[in-house]
């Protein structure tokens, strides 16, 4: 997978970061390899060896002097080597980093997953492969739903003034919500409503039904009124839910994460953010504006407990249009030439499989 055929957006500082001659390059290019391997600082003797540049340790150190300068490196306290800043990150992954295109065979595994069942079940299948495959965190921020177009509604007693009400939409999603009634209904009243909304509101959304119906009603026997409200309110909510807007998966990798776990305040920092989800998808939301791969590395996110992370989303399309961002959620220190095309192609079956149930 080519860097043409896989597009990444630019990082914000790409622009205005001063360029670096070709050796130094090569020289921050093995460092940040060689520490997202192992993890431990690299030191100039190390680089000596596996830069391929015949250069002296003293200039190797003289080149890491620069480069820490100029913000690509830092000095931990307790190591004579070097680690990569959130600097470094965004100049290699911008500039230096070489792409791994996916096998096809794997390729192909993904997009028989991805076919399979409804919507909802296609969307919450491509978080868990996100995570199952990057051992990080996977998230999709999944279509609004306030607008879906409604195909079919159903209402079935369940006894006890209790209805189950069946919503499908013209994407193939399924809602079930129960009613709590006033009373019973009969077979042939529940058939009744059911008839009705379908004759008169099929291939509308919620908030088109909700406003034709109110004067509708009025027309109508109150029993079958109550019932059509109830309907409308519980649907309403249904496809106005925002939590379950965004589907994340695989949190728990991230406990695996050395550079993670090792700060357990920043940690719950960050789990309380899966779990109040706004912050997250405010920032999958910017991501849809992308067109390819987006990077945030560390506080580029803008979302403070993000700060130790790097946040790699795409955007994906439902007949043309786009509707939604997949995207990996991990420590900075990650395989960005393996993570980013799983991203990447992970959206573009995402958005073949819901367009084909559209």
């Amino acid at each position: 997978m080519d860097r043409e055929f896989l597009r990444i957006v630019a990082g914000p500082e790409s622009k205005t970061m001063d360029s670096l001659d070709n050796r130094s390059q090569i020289l921050l290019k093995a460092l940040i390899e060689r520490y997202i391997a192992d993890g431990q600082p690299v030191g100039s003797r190390s680089l000596s060896r596996g830069s391929g540049l015949e250069l002296s340790p003293a200039t190797i150190r003289n080149v890491m002097s620069d480069l820490e300068d100029a913000g690509f490196i830092a000095s931990p306290h307790t190591s004579a080597g070097r680690i990569p800043t959130a600097r470094g990150y965004r100049f290699f992954v911008d500039s230096l980093l070489t792409v791994q295109p996916l096998a096809e065979t794997r390729v192909l595994q993904l997009e028989g997953k991805l076919n399979q069942g409804q919507p909802q079940r296609v969307i919450n299948t491509a978080s868990h492969l996100l995570s199952d495959l990057t051992r990080f965190a996977g998230v999709v921020v999944a279509p609004r739903k306030q607008n879906a177009r409604i195909r079919q509604i159903e209402f079935i007693s369940l006894g006890e003034r209790r209805i189950l009400l069946i919503i499908v939409t013209m994407g193939g999603d399924v809602q079930n919500r129960v009613l709590h009634t006033q009373r019973a209904y009969s077979a042939s009243e529940l058939v009744e409503a059911a008839n009705f909304l379908n004759a008169h509101y099929a291939g509308r959304d919620f908030p088109q039904i909700r406003a034709q119906l109110q004067a509708e009603l009025r027309q109508l026997r109150s029993d079958v009124s109550e019932l059509m409200s109830a309907a409308m309110e519980a649907g309403t909510q249904a496809f106005e839910e925002t939590a379950e807007n965004c589907i994340l998966s695989g949190e728990n990798n991230l406990l695996d994460s050395e550079d993670l776990s090792s700060n357990m305040a920043r940690l719950r920092e960050l789990f309380r953010l899966f779990e109040q989800k706004t912050g997250l998808v405010q920032l999958l939301d910017l991501s849809q504006k992308a067109e390819g791969v987006q990077i945030f590395i560390g506080g580029e996110s803008g979302v403070e407990p993000l700060d130790g992370c790097s946040v790699i989303t795409a955007p994906y399309e439902v007949d043309g249009q786009v509707v939604g961002s997949v995207g990996v959620i991990g420590p900075t220190r990650m395989a960005y030439e393996r993570v980013i095309p799983i991203v990447d192609i992970t959206a573009r079956l995402l958005s073949g499989a819901l367009s084909n149930h559209s």
